[in-house]
This record gives C-alpha cells, sequence and structure tokens, in this order.
C-alpha cells in the first residue's frame, strides 16, 4: 500500500525552539511553507487548531486557492460550531480545493484550553458530542432530502444542504486519541486514526486497540493508521545527535522563560489527556527506543502533542519509519523545528527513502509485518546517546 506523508500549514515561522518573526498570521510565510512541501515530496499539510491561533479554514482556503496539488487536513473543535453550519464549511472548502480536503475532528483533552472558548463538558461528554458531530456532519454531506436530528447534544429540524462536497460519497474523516473513549468514537466513526509517535511496542498495541474498537463498531475495515514524529536529521549520526541536543536545550530555555510556544496549556500538575500522559511515561521509562525514537523533547514540553523525536541520518530515520510502516502505519506525519527548513531537508532525503522502502514490500506481495523486525530493534536501548 502507498505511504503518504502529512507536514505542517504553519501560518508563522515560530516553534517550540524559538519566537515567530511577524504576525500570528503571515500570509507570505504560510504559502511559502506550503508550497516548499508541495514542492518536495509531500501529499498533505495540517491546518491546527487552538483557541487563539487564525482560524485554520480560511487559512486552508487561501493555500488551496493558490497550489494545485497539495492536500489539506483541516482540524476542527465540535464546541466552535453547530455541525449544520460546519459541514456546508467543510462542502465549501471541498469545492475551493477541487477535492482536497481531510477533515480531523478533535474532542479535545484539556479542560482549560475547552473552556477558553465555552466548552464546560466533561471529557467523556466531548466524546459522546464528537461522536454524534461526525455521524451528522458526514450525513448532510450525503443527503440530498432534508431530515430532522435529535440527538444528545444536537437538535434540529428540516436541514438540507445546498453545498456538497467534490468527493464522493465524502470526504475523509480523521480522528485521533489515546483513551478507551477515543477509541470507542474513532473506531466506529473514522477513516483515519492518527497517532502521536510511541515506541514501536506500544504503538502495536494502540493499532491493536482501534481495530478491536472497529470491530465492536460492526465495520468490516478499519481505519488506516497515522502516527506523527519529530525528526532530526543530518548528514551523520554525530550531527544528528549534536543536533538533537541543541533543539531540547533550546526547548527548556524558551520554556524556562515561559514562553506561550512551549508552555502547556494546562496550568498545574499533570496533563489530562491520556495521549500526554502516554508521551511522559514512556520519556519516564527511558529516552532511546527501537532504531531512533528519543522522549527528551517529549519531556521538555510536558508531552505536549506531536513531540516524540526520530534521531539520525536519514537513512535511519527512513528505516525506523518504514518499521512503523510494517506495523501497519501508512500515513507519516512529520514536522521538524525549523518548520521551513526542515520539510525541505525531509523532502529530499527521507520521503524518496521510505517510498523507495514500500515499493520494494509492494513489490515481494505483501509489507513484512511485525513479526520481522530484528528483535534488537524493540525495546529501550541505553538512555545515553552521545552527550
Amino acid at each position: 500500500m502507498p505511504v503518504e506523508f502529512l507536514g505542517i500549514a504553519a501560518t508563522n515561522d515560530g516553534s517550540e525552539t524559538g519566537p515567530r518573526s511577524g504576525a500570528a498570521f503571515d500570509k507570505e510565510y504560510t504559502l511559502k511553507l506550503a508550497r516548499a512541501h508541495e514542492d518536495h515530496g509531500w501529499d498533505r499539510v495540517l491546518f491546527a487548531y487552538g483557541s487563539g491561533s487564525p482560524d485554520p479554514a480560511p487559512a486552508a482556503a487561501y493555500i488551496a486557492s493558490r497550489l494545485d496539488k497539495l492536500q489539506i487536513l483541516l482540524a476542527h473543535r465540535p464546541n466552535v460550531s453547530y455541525p449544520t453550519f460546519a459541514a456546508k464549511t467543510f462542502a465549501t472548502l471541498d469545492r475551493i480545493s477541487d477535492g482536497r480536503l481531510t477533515v480531523h475532528f478533535i474532542t479535545g483533552g484539556n479542560d482549560h484550553e475547552q473552556g477558553r472558548e465555552g466548552d464546560t463538558l466533561t471529557k467523556d461528554q466531548r466524546y459522546t458530542r464528537t461522536r454524534e458531530y461526525i455521524e451528522i456532519v458526514k450525513r448532510i454531506w450525503t443527503s440530498h432530502e432534508s431530515f430532522d436530528h435529535e440527538g444528545e447534544h444536537y437538535r434540529f429540524h428540516d436541514f438540507v444542504s445546498d453545498v456538497f462536497p467534490v468527493q464522493q460519497p465524502r470526504p475523509v474523516v480523521s480522528f485521533g486519541g489515546s483513551s478507551a473513549a477515543a477509541y470507542a468514537a474513532g473506531g466506529a466513526e473514522a477513516d483515519v486514526y492518527a497517532l502521536w509517535g510511541e515506541p514501536l511496542e506500544r504503538t502495536a498495541e494502540q493499532i491493536e486497540s482501534v481495530r478491536a474498537a472497529a470491530r465492536a463498531a460492526g465495520r468490516a475495515t478499519p481505519p488506516r493508521i497515522q502516527v506523527a514524529f519529530r525528526p532530526i536529521i543530518a548528514p551523520t549520526e554525530e550531527l544528528a545527535w549534536e543536533k538533537a541536543y541543541r533543539t531540547v536545550d533550546a526547548i527548556k530555555a524558551r520554556k524556562a522563560r515561559g514562553d506561550a510556544t512551549v508552555v502547556r496549556h494546562h496550568r498545574r500538575g499533570e496533563p489530562e489527556n491520556a495521549g500526554s500522559r502516554r508521551l511522559i511515561s514512556i520519556a519516564q521509562d527511558g529516552e532511546r527506543y527501537d532504531r531512533a525514537l528519543w522522549t527528551p523533547t517529549a519531556a521538555a514540553t510536558g508531552g505536549a502533542g506531536n513531540s516524540n523525536a526520530l534521531v539520525g541520518t536519514p537513512e535511519t530515520v527512513a528505516r525506523a519509519l518504514l518499521d512503523y510502516y510494517d506495523l501497519g502505519v501508512d500515513i507519516i506525519s512529520a514536522r521538524g523545528y525549523d518548520l521551513l527548513g526542515d520539510a525541505i531537508d525531509f523532502g529530499r532525503h527521507v520521503i524518496p527513502l521510505v517510498r523507495e522502502g514500500v515499493a520494494r514490500r509492494d513489490a515481494e506481495g505483501a509489507r513484512r509485518g511485525p513479526e520481522t523486525l530484528d528483535p534488537e530493534i524493540l525495546g529501550p536501548r541505553a538512555a545515553g546517546a552521545g552527550r
């Protein structure tokens, strides 16, 4: 099966290692970064969502109207708009992009961040709302007759949209999370299930949890699996590790200054969401796992989002990604800390190697599967890495 690559459609040049140089929505930089992804082998880019960040939908429309091939993954929180409105927005964007839209639905794992925009539901309530929301959006995309809805969170009558997606029967739905409630909701409704990068063994466990949830929901075909990493690459292993330690030192320095890009959304104590707690636990158990997974970047941010790194030469990182492909992962999400430069370098030096490895597996008739992984690759490695 072909592998796909997802990058980041940042609206400015700030990251965990350095502040942005201009406005939160820098139109020229947004286009430059997206074009770099399109020109260097990436399939799509993520327009992320944050309570105070630029609205991702018009930013995505801006890029879609200026680039011809790059696909769009639009993050959306159900608490910010009614599903009837959102479904029309998504269908319109799919029209603008000529059928290049995927929608990533975010339930929200942090009460404080959700409360910034008036969302007072509990986490479990948010998951039931998200599942109902996705069901409604899917029906609006595909129904040409008006219908009523009487649900736990939404009620409306005699609704039918006059704008429908280019994609038939509908755009792809993406979903993520690392809790039992997330697996249940995403296993039932998602076409793509997104995970944060974890060691191979734990990723395999999560994939099975997603597939079990899909089976429990009566689905014959489970969601495709996407896994996210922060690649740190250089021409030699030594240079890559030097770069890795410079990166984590820069993150710690910004965090010590209280810079907003690095400070977690929760105000005190441990993070609320299961995914971040998993990343912190993994980091506490060891710094290095498998071929190239490195956890100090996740530890430095308090398990904030996509934060585990893959460190090494392009060849090492490509081999590590192929290990995940052999587990059943066929969408790789990646972004560096120098957003523009790293997108170009990863596209030039890593993506072709991974695609070549996948093509070889396809020529052999099937991906190798987790049972073929070298036992020496699996599990924690020594905590030290050249420092």
